[in-house]
């Protein structure tokens, strides 16, 4: 596994752990769809950004 492919799995298990706790808040699931879509978009830039300063 590279870098950016660990970094983007711990960033998928931390989204479903705030998920979860979003759930058991009892926060409406319409909004916690929309943290999770925005997650993983914050998710995947991150994991480019990393990658691209690991290749330089």
């Amino acid at each position: 596994m590279t870098g950016s492919q660990t970094y983007l799995l711990g960033f998928i298990i931390l989204i479903i752990g705030l998920a979860g706790a979003a759930y058991l808040l009892s926060v409406p699931a319409v909004w916690i769809a929309i943290g999770v879509v925005v997650l993983i978009g914050v998710g995947i830039m991150a994991a480019a950004s990393h990658n691209e300063s690991a290749n330089r």
